[in-house]
């Protein structure tokens, strides 16, 4: 028997009861086909010359920045480091939108955002280096820890800002992402939960090609990252990554969005990884040198360079100034790196538990017991040497 036979057929509509309706059109929420830039385009114009010049400076900080820690972890100074070297514009943008109340949740490779946004560039490689918890106090600088997992900060952010606003705080949370996290579950949760609650969250993916050695179109067959937003009822916006004009104008819109009450924004920007993963990486396996070389003509420091230096905001001096900055900087952070930490053994049964279980109190008496010991030997060895 058929549905159409069944007893008072005539009153079955096979369209589903008004609740499953979408609450929003979709059209308004699917992305541009080509990804937004400001730069070398009329646009330029209505942007500020003094935040073209401010991105400008810490775009080549970023890049010394980057070129200092790979070079720390070639020395040893570091366990590893994941260089954001061609994405630096998606990476300051991200800094430089955000009010001081608001927080910023960084991926593993977003070290340079962390340190644009006031971060101690020693502090933000301290958990690359091997050392003790996250190496700075998240609640100080708004700034959540540096995340290794993927995507798992995008849950923490959407927390935090319904959270914010259940209580009243004019709070954004920007949380960063790259192409191989929009391929874990915690992202669809974390989309999902934000629409539904409008939470106040900016989700910031950089499509940088590659999630480790995986090309985009082994991830996905949807049109673009930022086309993902539709499903979830929020817009998506894809803009040139390596455009820093382009990235903070819609990183702007979408944060001023997110106060105002409206829901989260998905944004992708289009940038490329111009180094390996890692340094544990060889990426010379699964991409050729051409592409690269290919990217390097669209470098986001040569993209603003050539715009400022053709509009007479910037000469040889100006842009002499800032890698001397820059330089200055890496200086720093190279002597103050290569010093070695002071460690406190007993650190290791800190902020394990908020109370102490029976064996981590044992495993603390036995430990004290041997630096006691050690100690003692070397005050009577220092003692019979006399």
């Amino acid at each position: 028997m058929t549905v159409q036979e069944l007893p008072g057929a005539a009153a079955y509509r096979p369209t589903p009861p008004p609740a499953w309706k979408p609450i929003t059109d979709p059209a308004p929420l699917l992305p541009d086909p080509e990804p937004y830039r400001v730069l070398g385009t009329d646009a330029v114009a209505d942007v500020d010359p003094e935040l073209l010049l401010r991105l400008h400076a810490e775009l080549v900080r970023g890049r010394r920045y980057n070129a200092q820690a790979t070079a720390l972890t070639k020395q040893g100074r570091l366990a590893v480091y994941p260089s954001s070297t061609g994405q630096e514009a998606c990476e300051i943008a991200a800094a430089l939108v955000l009010e001081e109340r608001d927080w910023l949740f960084p991926s593993y490779r977003d070290t340079l955002a962390a340190v644009a946004r006031g971060l101690d560039p020693v502090e933000a490689l301290t958990l690359l280096r091997g050392d003790r918890h996250t190496g700075y106090d998240p609640r100080e600088h708004r700034i959540a820890p540096l995340c290794t997992p993927l995507a798992t900060q995008l849950p923490h952010a959407v927390g935090l800002a319904h959270a914010a606003r259940l209580k009243g705080d004019d709070v954004v949370a920007l949380a960063m992402v790259g192409d191989g996290g929009t391929s874990e579950g915690d992202f669809h949760e974390a989309l999902n939960f934000a629409a539904v609650w409008k939470a106040p969250v900016v989700f910031f993916v950089q499509n940088n090609g590659f999630a480790i050695s995986v090309p985009l179109a082994k991830q996905t067959a949807a049109p673009s990252l930022a086309h993902k937003a539709v499903g979830y009822g929020m817009p998506g916006r894809l803009v040139d990554g390596n455009d820093a004009a382009a990235v903070h104008q819609v990183l702007s819109e979408a944060v001023a969005r997110a106060r105002r009450g409206e829901g989260p924004t998905l944004v992708e920007a289009v940038t490329y990884r111009m180094e390996a993963h890692t340094n544990a990486d060889d990426a010379t396996r699964y991409r050729v040198d051409s592409e690269v070389e290919a990217w390097k003509a669209h470098d986001p420091v040569r993209l603003l360079e050539r715009e400022l230096t053709g509009r007479g905001l910037l000469d040889d001096d100006g842009i002499a100034r800032a890698k001397e900055a820059a330089e200055r900087m890496a200086a720093a952070l190279r002597d103050r790196m290569n010093a070695d930490p002071e460690l406190a053994p007993m650190d290791l049964f800190t902020h394990v538990y908020a109370e102490q279980t029976v064996q981590l109190r044992e495993q603390a008496a036995a430990l004290r017991a041997e630096l006691d010991a050690e100690q003692d030997h070397d005050e009577h060895g220092a003692e019979a040497g006399r």
